[in-house]
C-alpha cells in the first residue's frame, strides 16, 4: 500500500480530501457501493470539510438558537433551558375511562397529555352515527360532544397541564370544545399552552381523514392560527405531521 506522508504541526495540508481518502480508504478496500444516497437520492459526497460550509449563509440558514429560520431550535437555550414535555398517547373507550388513565399518568409523573381521539370523531361523527358503528372508542377515547370534553377533562387543571390533540379535519371544533372547558375551570387562556395537530395537507397525501374541499379545509387551519395568537397565544395551532406521509411512501424532501 502507498505510503501517505503526513503533514506536521508546521506544515500545511497539500493532499486534498479526496486523494487522501482515495489512498487511505480506497486502497486495499473498495467502496461497497459505487453511489451513497440519502433517503431522498441526495448524493452523500466521501467527505465533508470546512469547505462545504462555505456554501451555507450562516445568517440566512441557521441564524442564532431562538430565532427565525429556526434551523437551530425555536428556543434559545435548547433543552437546557426547559426539557421536552413527557406525554404518553392516550385514549380509548368513554371520556370517564380515558379521564381516569390521564389522571394516573399524572400521578405517575408524566407532565403533559396526549389525547387519542377514535375514528368517528376524527372523521367528524358521533358515537351514534350508523357510520361509527364498530369503530366507537375503539383506537381513541369517544368524544361527540362538549358534555364529552368537559367529562374527558373533569378534574384535570388545563391551566397548568399542557395538552396534545391528536385532531385535523375537525380540529377547530375540538379545540372551541377545549376552551370552553378550560373558561369553565376560569382557567386563562393566555396561560392555556399545548398542541393541536390541524395538519390537514397531510390527511389529503397521506392519512385520508379529510372532510371538506382542501381550500375550506386550509380556511380553517389559517382561521385557527389567527384565532390562537390573538387569543391563546401559548398554545400552538399546528404539529405538521411529515412522518405520516413518509409512512405513505414520500421522501424527506417532498
Amino acid at each position: 500500500m502507498q505510503e501517505i506522508k503526513r503533514p506536521t504541526a508546521e506544515e500545511p495540508l497539500t493532499e486534498t480530501r479526496e486523494t487522501i481518502t482515495q489512498a487511505s480508504s480506497l486502497k486495499p478496500q473498495a467502496e461497497r457501493k459505487t453511489s451513497f444516497r440519502t433517503v431522498s437520492l441526495e448524493e452523500i459526497n466521501r467527505l465533508y470539510d470546512a469547505s462545504d460550509i462555505a456554501m451555507v449563509d450562516l445568517e440566512r440558514d441557521l441564524a442564532t438558537p431562538g430565532q427565525f429560520p429556526y434551523t437551530r431550535g425555536i428556543h434559545a437555550t435548547g433543552y437546557r433551558g426547559k426539557l421536552w414535555t413527557m406525554r404518553q398517547f392516550a385514549g380509548f373507550g368513554t371520556p370517564e375511562e380515558t379521564n381516569g388513565r390521564f389522571k394516573y399518568l399524572l400521578r405517575e409523573g408524566q407532565n403533559g397529555l396526549s389525547v387519542a381521539y377514535d375514528l368517528p370523531a376524527l372523521m367528524g361523527y358521533d358515537a351514534d352515527s350508523p357510520l361509527s358503528e364498530g369503530e366507537v372508542g375503539k383506537c381513541g377515547v369517544a368524544v361527540s360532544s362538549l358534555a364529552d370534553m368537559e367529562v374527558l377533562f373533569d378534574g384535570i387543571p388545563l391551566e397548568n397541564v399542557t395538552v396534545s390533540q391528536t385532531i385535523n379535519a375537525p380540529a377547530s371544533v375540538f379545540l372551541a370544545m377545549y376552551l370552553v372547558v378550560a373558561e369553565k375551570q376560569r382557567a386563562d387562556w393566555k396561560k392555556i399552552s399545548g398542541t393541536l395537530q390541524n395538519d390537514i395537507l397531510k390527511e389529503y397525501i397521506a392519512q385520508k381523514e379529510w372532510i371538506y374541499p382542501i381550500r375550506s379545509a386550509m380556511k380553517l387551519v389559517v382561521d385557527t392560527f389567527e384565532f390562537c395568537t390573538e387569543h391563546v397565544p401559548r398554545y400552538n395551532p399546528i404539529s405538521v405531521s411529515g412522518y405520516h406521509i413518509r409512512e405513505a411512501g414520500d421522501t424527506a424532501l417532498q
